[in-house]
Order: C-alpha cells, then structure tokens, then sequence
C-alpha cells in the first residue's frame, strides 16, 4: 500500500467513532491476512460473571499466526459505559488475559475497546502482551507458568482524538505489504519512547523559536544580555508550560463549559477554539485572548457573582486554578508582549513533512491522556508526567 494511502486510511479509521466493518477491514490491511473466527461472541451468560458489571460483551473476530508461529488473537471489547475505558483499566486487561489463557493458551492480542453510551466515538485500539517469568530451577531456566502480569499499550482515537501518532507509529507496518509482520514488530508500533522522543523534539524546536521571537523586546530588557536572555527563557518555558497544562484541562472537559452544563462537557478543543476567534475579530491571540484566559479567568476568583465559575468575556465557565503557574510576573493589562499569531498557528513545515510549525499545530498532533502511565497500562499519547 503506499504511503498516502495508508495515511488516509488511518485517518479515516482512528477519527471516526468505532465501526467494526472498518477496523475489520483495517486489521486485515495491517497484518495482511488473518484467520477469521465467526460467531465467537461472548455476552451475559457466555461472559465470565465478575466482567459482567463492566463489561456488555466481546468478540474474537479472527486469529493471526506471524512468521515465528506465534499466534495472536483479534478481539472486540464494548464497555457499558464511556467512563470504563478509563477507570476499568485493568479489569478490560483481565478480560483479554482471561480470553487468551482459556482459549489456546496465546500471549498477545489486539483489541478494539469501546463504549456503547457514546456509540465509540472515542475508543482505544491495543496491543495485550502476557509476560511469563523465568527462573532457576535445579540449575535450569525454566518458564513459570504464572500468566501475569500482562501490559497493554493503547492509542487514544476516535472523532475527539488526533490519528497523527497512529500514522506515524503504524503506516510502515500498513504499507508493508510483501511480507508478514512479526509480533515484535507489531509491538514496536505501540512504543512509547518513540512518541516522547518525538514530542520533546517539537517541544525544543517551539522553546528556540518562541525565544527568538521574545529577544529584544522591552520587558525583556536587562542589565545584562545574561539577564536579558534568562528573562526571556523563564517566560518561553512558563509560556509553553501553561499551554501544555491547559491541553491536559481540556482533554477533560473542563474548558469552554456551558453556562448550564457540568464540568466534563467541555470542548475538548478549546484553545483552537478560541483561536478562531481571534481571526474572526482580527484580534491577537496572546493579548486578546490567552492573557485574558491565563490572569484572569484561571488566576482570579470570581466570588461576587451567582455562579462563580462563569467567566463572562468567553461566555463559558472557567475553573479557578489556585496555583502559581497563572500567577501573572509581569503588568500584563499595561506592559505589551509581541506574540505574533503565526507563532501559534501557521502554514511551516517541518523536517517530517507536516503541516503548521506553530504551537497549536504541533500540540494539535498528538493525543494527550489525563493519567499518568503505570507499569501495566501506558497509552501511546502525551501524559502529565511530561508537565516536569
């Protein structure tokens, strides 16, 4: 398959709320061909009964077996109810070990995870390894027979996501069409490292650019280009810093609530939201906008209205941040700040080939998750931890 078209195919799969035609149809573009298993549906009786508060139902679609005759199972997961996808981390990875110990004793599956509430516009597509144990046993290594711990890797998708880490991480393994991957290969598409890696490397290159940008203006002005050039990095990492907190915010839906609306409900794409409006009113972004956000609406309490939360300049309700990193450390409604709206959305482009340099454009790429990874669950996307 060529490049462009795996591309489009990613995206067309990974932005889209679940369909089980298209995933089957995906799964078999990825591994070439598989082994279908029909009318292997689990549900209510056939379903184990501690899944049952969890889980509605699953289904083996199909069994690969890769070059090294190590097999793997494709499963289908719906939850009863969005909120599992993320609190019911490891009973969903109990469900698929359980599956894969009792039928055919296999290690590794891929599994698509949705909720029927929402109709899987947001879901998860994963990569399950068993990790067996070796150990000294009269001299010889032997494998234990204890089927846990298993880990699982997942891509955030779906129509609220970004399928930008997708593409990268699965378009050699989709574009590989003359020969069949191997486990370990399929397992290296689901690396966190890679993504990272890649993030701090845009994270670099939006820190010189933004200084650059900051060089010379008058509130940077010191007595000492040393100072002068202090001054300006505190500020890029502050600047970057509060951009970044703010996309794990409204990755939970606590951006741009209505007025009526609980916190959670949020526009999950807040901040380019409020960039459009900016152009729309050919107004800055930074001084218009983002300032406005960070030292008023998130720094200051708004206790002497009816509803505290509501924050009437973006018509919407706005959590109040008792915290230090939207404490303003300069005058901000006299002292001026030349933030070019380019600087946060352009037309660039970069080393890879994508699309918009600025730093909307590349945090707009990847999937941001609101937990942090533990040793069995990591999800292939931007976690807090990165706030250090």
């Amino acid at each position: 398959m060529e490049k462009k078209q795996a591309q489009k195919q990613i995206r067309e799969i990974f932005e889209r709320p679940f369909n089980i035609d298209s995933f089957k149809y995906f799964i078999r573009n990825l591994l070439n061909d598989y082994e279908v298993k029909g009318n292997k549906y689990y549900k209510n009786a056939r379903l184990w009964d501690k899944f049952w508060p969890h889980i509605n139902s699953y289904e083996r679609i199909g069994k690969y077996v890769d070059p090294n005759g190590d097999a793997l199972d494709i499963l289908v997961v719906e939850v009863s109810h969005f909120a599992k996808l993320e609190r019911a981390r490891s009973t969903l990875r109990s469900l698929v070990v359980k599956h894969l110990t009792t039928f055919g004793q296999k290690d590794y599956a891929l599994a698509a995870f949705y909720a029927k509430e929402d109709n899987g516009a947001d879901w998860r597509f994963s990569f399950i390894k068993i990790e067996h144990t070796s150990e000294l046993v009269d001299g010889k290594v032997k494998i234990r027979t204890d089927f846990t711990p298993a880990k699982r890797y997942s891509f955030l998708v779906g129509e609220h996501e970004h399928s930008h880490t997708a593409q990268n991480q699965l378009l050699d393994l989709l574009a590989m069409d003359y020969a069949d991957p191997a486990i370990e290969q399929i397992e290296a598409a689901f690396s966190i490292e890679k993504v990272t890696n890649e993030f701090f490397e845009q994270y670099k290159a939006l820190f010189k650019n933004l200084s650059n940008q900051l060089h010379g203006q008058p509130l940077f002005q010191k007595e000492s280009e040393d100072e002068s050039r202090q001054a300006v990095a505190r500020f890029a990492k502050k600047l970057l810093g509060q951009i970044v907190f703010l996309y794990f915010l409204q990755k939970k839906g606590w951006l741009g609530v209505a007025q009526e609306d609980n916190w959670g409900s949020g526009d999950k794409r807040f901040l380019g939201s409020l960039f459009r409006q900016a152009q729309a009113k050919r107004t800055n972004f930074y001084n218009d906008f983002l300032q406005y956000l960070f030292y008023e609406a998130l720094a200051e309490e708004r206790k002497n209205q009816s509803d505290p939360a509501y924050y009437k300049r973006f018509d919407c309700k706005i959590p109040f941040l008792n915290g230090g990193l939207f404490e303003a450390e300069y005058d901000w409604r006299q002292q001026k700040i030349d933030l070019p709206d380019s600087l946060f959305r352009n037309q660039g482009k970069n080393k890879a080939g994508d699309i918009g340099t600025g730093i909307l454009d590349v945090f707009n790429r990847y999937n941001f998750t609101i937990k942090e990874d533990e040793p069995l669950e990591k999800e292939v996307a931007v976690d807090p931890e990165m706030l250090g």
